[in-house]
This record gives structure tokens, C-alpha cells and sequence, in this order.
């Protein structure tokens, strides 16, 4: 092999698709500097499964146990959306498999020297080797889903589904 590099991916697609989920899609952007005034219509809708998850049958959810990786945006708790069939590069954040468990990196390097990096800089990094079998990139994350509103105790007893 060229590389040190193990990519379990593509997996064989199946005939299952997801059925549309179409949301309404607000006619105006969102200012995040400067505001501007918005128009109080929906101009079309959005379908979330098809603009989160492009290959339905190689795209798994999980979500984030720890603060690793906190510098990229990915906090615990969050919900990743993991495609098994987009091939890893530099810069990757990477579900890999480290002697028997799931763990969230980036992924650094060159054809020959690679390593899963932490955004927490007191987590040291791994460095892949190929004769090490018990780590292997299982997938590449696309998009982390992250909560900003927290529920409280009342909403929860009312049936919030977070």
C-alpha cells in the first residue's frame, strides 16, 4: 500500500432512500454582522435529508462523547452525520477505530505520515502506521449537528425531543 492510511469505505449502496423531509425555508438570509430587516414570509422549503445526508446508504448518525475536538465547533453531545463512502484527506475530521473504539479527529499529514490530531492540544496525537490493525478511518464526518438552545426541565415534561 502507498500509504499507512486504511479506508474501510465505500460500502455497496442500497435501494433504501430516504423519504424528503421538507421544511420551509425562509426567504432572507440571516445577518451575522451587520442586521438587516427581514421579510415575514417563506419563500420555499428545504428537504434536511437530502441537504444532510447526500449518500443515505453510507451516511450513519452518532454522537460526540467528550470535548476533544471543542476548537473544531464539535462539543459533547452533538449529533455527526458520518458518510463511510467520502475518502479521507488532510484537514478531514475522521471517525477512526483505536484499539476496539470510536474516536474523533482531524486528520494531518502526508502519504506516509499520517496522525489523528486533537483540537484540545494536551491530547496528544496518534500516528497511523500500517502495522498497527486496531486503527482504521471509519468514516469521514460531513456535519456536526450542534444545539445552542438548552431545554429546560418543564419543556422536557412536555415532550421536547431534546
Amino acid at each position: 500500500m502507498a500509504s499507512d492510511l486504511i479506508w474501510l469505505g465505500p460500502l455497496q449502496p442500497s435501494h433504501q432512500d430516504l423519504e424528503p423531509l421538507l421544511l420551509p425555508l425562509a426567504g432572507e438570509t440571516v445577518a451575522a454582522g451587520f442586521p438587516s430587516p427581514a421579510d415575514d414570509y417563506i419563500e420555499a422549503t428545504i428537504d434536511l435529508n437530502g441537504a444532510l445526508i447526500p449518500r443515505p446508504s453510507s451516511t450513519f448518525l452518532m454522537r460526540v462523547d467528550g470535548d476533544a475536538m471543542r476548537g473544531e465547533g464539535i462539543h459533547h453531545g452533538d449529533l455527526l452525520v458520518v458518510d463511510r463512502s467520502v475518502g479521507p484527506h488532510t484537514g478531514s475530521t475522521v471517525v477512526a477505530v483505536h484499539e476496539g473504539h470510536f474516536l474523533l479527529r482531524r486528520l494531518e499529514g502526508t502519504s506516509t505520515h499520517w496522525r489523528l490530531v486533537a483540537s484540545d492540544a494536551t491530547i496528544p496525537a496518534i500516528a497511523l502506521q500500517g502495522d498497527n490493525p486496531d486503527l482504521l478511518i471509519w468514516g469521514v464526518v460531513i456535519h456536526a449537528v450542534h444545539h445552542l438552545w438548552k431545554p429546560s426541565p418543564q419543556s422536557r415534561a412536555r415532550g421536547s425531543v431534546y
